[in-house]
């Protein structure tokens, strides 16, 4: 299986209308299409310039997240429709869901052409989602079967977590998506680190998207810096960095690559190193029992 998927990297933009977020959605979507793309995916909490919207929650954090939570069906019924528009996969930017039980969760759905959807709630919140937001914990991991392949999604801190992409993966995840926020260049690298290193133990394709630009009126995505990023293990055909593409930081637009899996399923056979077989090597290995202590 072989396709192209394009990652952006999103500015957080201010709207008078709902139309005006229709609009900028088709048009970006309309120019991932012209260069080819079978999966566009949106960054993490991209949704949020939704709250432009109600100039109550200028300045109110607690009144953005209710706020964006509210539109939840009808961003959902918007890129239903723009999938079966395009004929094409959409990762949409994630947004704060209320859930049935009272909690909100940050929620990525993948959308299919058509027009399905299923979703992936965050399943490790930062220090800032937990402490200040008030944002819930997810509580599953999904694989997405497509006609593209087998899809896992780690949202942001989540990639930072080597379990949580050794389970996706082995429930046959053939590629990883990791949409992100970050406001700093710390929060980015680690992200990024993140994701190469997942992309080398699991021998996988891991795709980056992320929001980018200043946007001041905002209380939850004021800052925004990054690049996104196409990454694969280091190895076999791959570049020698497993950097199949990186974009431009912090500049709005798309970049493109062409994920083929066949390429990750020979390395898992036939690589210099079979990193995801021997996994299991050191979930065995006795030298996991116990460390001894030796003075020098």
């Amino acid at each position: 299986m072989s396709f192209i998927i394009a990652a952006a990297q999103y500015p957080i933009d201010e709207f008078s209308s709902w139309e005006g977020y229709v609009r900028k959605l088709d048009l970006w979507l309309g120019d991932a299409v012209r260069n080819g793309a079978g999966l566009a995916m949106f960054p993490e909490y991209g949704a949020m310039e939704l709250a432009s919207l109600d100039p109550r929650t200028r300045g109110d954090l607690s009144e953005s997240l209710e706020y964006v939570a509210s539109l939840t069906p009808r961003i959902d019924e918007l890129h239903s429709d723009l999938a079966r528009k395009h004929g094409i996969y959409i990762l949409g930017s994630s947004a704060p869901v209320r859930r049935g039980d009272g909690r909100i969760v940050n929620r990525s759905r993948l959308f299919g052409p058509s027009g399905r959807f299923g979703w992936q709630d965050k399943c490790v919140m930062t220090r800032f989602e937990r402490e200040t937001w008030g944002i819930s914990a997810g509580d599953r991991l999904t694989v997405f079967d497509t006609r593209l392949g087998r899809i896992g999604i780690l949202i942001c801190y989540d990639v930072e977590f080597p379990l949580l992409a050794r389970r996706l993966c082995e429930a046959g995840a053939d590629l990883l998506l990791a949409p992100s926020c970050t406001d700093t260049l710390h929060g980015y690298w680690r992200v990024r680190l993140a994701c190469q290193a997942r992309a080398l133990e699991n021998q996988r394709y891991v795709a980056q998207s992320v929001t980018v630009g200043d946007a001041s009126w905002s209380p939850a995505v004021d800052v925004n810096r990054g690049a996104a990023g196409i990454f694969g293990p280091p190895d076999g055909e791959f570049p020698d960095d497993g950097v199949c593409r990186i974009g431009t930081p912090d500049q709005p637009g798309w970049i493109s690559g062409r994920i083929d899996v066949e390429m990750t399923s020979r390395l898992q056979r036939q690589g210099a190193v079979l990193n995801f077989r021997d996994w299991s090597d050191t979930e065995k290995s006795p030298l996991l029992k116990a460390v001894e202590q030796t003075l020098v």
